[in-house]
């Protein structure tokens, strides 16, 4: 296969290449962008000399109608303006933004400050939660790939909110990650000095993923109430962990909450379920493609917590998103993606 990548100098972007270089159905990864043309790749990012040498191409949508996939890890409102022209026109569009997730064009308005995509791409884009959306992932020419906050904890409750085990009313969830998610461009936010031994709550019921994850589990698991979803930026390079707290229906126990889980991604590889453990945390799943889940009940609450962890530019980005390609086009999930976790 041939490929595209726009926006290929963010950290989605890097990581895209990374995984792609060694994906065995990929012959050749065609780098653009929209201010750097000409200027060879490896000559920003030593780490890819003789790898990328190549010269950044000019977005030009002739050039990208002849590639077989178009990765777009561009910030949002770049992709809602370079893919549609190219929806029937060859390519398998995958956006890393998320200027297609949000079916309703005010509510995306409302949350990303940005003006929308037309309502016919959006229309005909599609959700790419792979675990729960490969059939329609399948057939479509426009993948929304979802965010990392949303694969997360999208991967953590659906299961159990589908199966009626916790009460999806008064879902808390409350998120944490690392710096890299915030992308490569320089902030007083990301600044070294603010966030080395810090760790700071932020966007405080206001993060763009929230109308993310709420439409998901009414569209997945039929449940519509709001949730409260706070997020936090921690002192490490990549990773996210979710923890949420749900009330556990009457009569239902922790083991069938762990069944649940386990008996949904019996046949998914990249959601592992962890029974047992004495720790759960971010660097088991450093650098890989897992999503790791781990649910305790409190019996003096009646509550659950249930915790999962992810990769925020494998699973929660590049990952997911070759993993999607892998579906369009009829290979293994797992395909390029054996990556075994970098725990140190």
């Amino acid at each position: 296969m041939k490929v595209g990548i726009i926006g290929a100098s963010g950290y989605g972007g890097l990581e895209l290449i990374r995984l792609l270089h060694n994906h065995p159905e990929v012959e050749n990864t065609i780098l653009f962008t929209s201010s750097e043309e000409g200027t060879v790749f490896s000559h920003k990012y030593t780490h890819l000399v003789n790898i990328y040498d190549q010269p950044l191409q000019k977005i030009e949508s002739e050039k990208l109608a002849e590639f077989d996939v178009v990765f777009s890890s561009a910030p949002a409102g770049v992709a809602s303006q370079l893919l549609p022209p190219l929806i029937g026109k060859g390519p398998r569009l995958i956006d890393l933004s998320g200027d297609f997730r949000l079916k309703d064009s005010a509510i995306y308005e409302q949350w990303y400050k940005k003006e929308p995509a037309s309502a016919l791409a959006v229309e005909q884009s599609v959700y790419g939660l792979t675990e729960w959306n490969a059939k329609e992932i399948r057939q479509s020419q426009l993948i929304a790939n979802p965010g990392c906050y949303p694969t997360a904890v999208l991967l953590s409750l659906l299961p159990l909110l589908k199966e009626q085990l916790i009460d999806g009313s008064q879902l808390i969830i409350d998120a944490k990650s690392g710096v890299s998610g915030a992308g490569n461009q320089p902030s007083q936010m990301t600044h070294f000095s603010e966030t080395n031994e810090n760790t700071a709550i932020y966007r405080l019921h206001q993060h763009q993923h929230i109308p993310e994850i709420e439409q998901a589990i009414s569209s997945f698991a039929s449940e519509a109430a709001p949730i409260t979803f706070s997020t936090h930026l921690v002192p490490m390079t990549r990773g996210i962990l979710t923890t949420s707290y749900a009330r556990v229906m009457e009569g239902v126990t922790e083991a069938q909450l762990v069944s649940c889980l386990e008996e949904t991604y019996a046949n998914h590889p990249f959601v592992r379920v962890i029974r047992e453990t004495n720790k759960f945390g971010t660097n088991q799943v450093y650098g890989s493609n897992y999503c790791d889940l781990y649910v305790k009940v409190d019996p003096r609450t009646n509550r659950a917590t249930i915790v999962s962890v992810i990769d925020n530019l494998v699973k929660g980005a590049a990952g997911q998103a070759i993993q999607n390609m892998n579906v369009q086009f009829d290979l293994e999930e797992i395909t390029g993606l054996s990556l075994v976790p970098s725990f140190i």
